[in-house]
């Protein structure tokens, strides 16, 4: 099931049909009262949620959708002013796996819909049981968890998808073209900043663990472990 949350009666019906049309089950909302309460019955896997609404922002939608533990795992894309950009990096600050700039063509739409929902599935299908331990830092793949020193830490899906793959890599400088190909299912295009906004709050998230991920300027990330004597 994939929500729309959009108040452009026009955009939110050609939308609602080009998704559709694909195969999809979708509804839409042009008012946020709405979209929440039919949340309460049916939680969808992804979301499309635009920034400017009457009732409330799309930002504010996004934090109380991101609040409640048992919504975090839909998936948000936002819709964004294409010259937003403090928009665009505040939505990714909060907890939004992607955005599209507005305005979009369907094409590019359905083209991050597909990639979204394939990465969901590809990590839903895994059943890697190892678990990965560097130092305090341990993620355990068949319990889906992060801790820190013994502590969970509490991950979006593409966060803890992300910190997974450099854990999966350490010692490899992993540029962010292949970064987004693996995680988010789609090519680097030279501006787009979700990586590096990703990193910054797994950074921050991990503490004084959050070094090992280490920048390569002009390249991508690497995460590196060295033991301490």
């Amino acid at each position: 099931m994939i929500y729309i949350l959009e108040d452009d009666a026009s955009i939110l019906k050609l939308v609602e049909y080009t998704l559709s049309s694909n195969g999809y089950e979708v509804k839409g909302f042009s008012r946020p009262s709405e979209f929440f309460n039919a949340l309460g019955e049916t939680k969808p896997e992804l979301l499309l949620l635009d920034i400017m609404l009457p009732e409330m922002s799309g930002l504010d939608v996004l934090k109380k959708i991101r609040s409640r533990k048992d919504y975090d795992d839909i998936l948000i894309i936002m819709l964004t002013a294409k010259s937003s950009e403090y928009d665009k990096v505040l939505g990714l600050d909060l907890g939004s796996d992607d955005y599209i700039a507005k305005p979009f063509g369907m094409m590019e739409l359905l083209a991050r819909v597909k990639a979204a929902l394939r990465r969901r599935e590809r990590s839903g299908r895994a059943k890697d049981e190892s678990r990965l331990i560097f130092g305090p830092l341990l993620l355990d793949s068949k319990a889906h968890i992060v801790t820190v020193e013994g502590k969970e830490v509490q991950m979006t899906l593409k966060e803890y998808s992300l910190l997974k793959l450099l854990m999966e890599n350490e010692g490899i400088c992993l540029s962010r073209d292949s970064i987004l190909n693996t995680v988010w299912g789609y090519a680097f295009d030279g501006e787009n900043r979700t990586v590096d906004v990703h990193v910054r709050r797994i950074r921050e998230k991990l503490g004084p663990s959050g070094s090992m991920i280490q920048t390569v300027a002009g390249v991508g990330y690497r995460f590196k472990y060295e033991a301490q004597e």
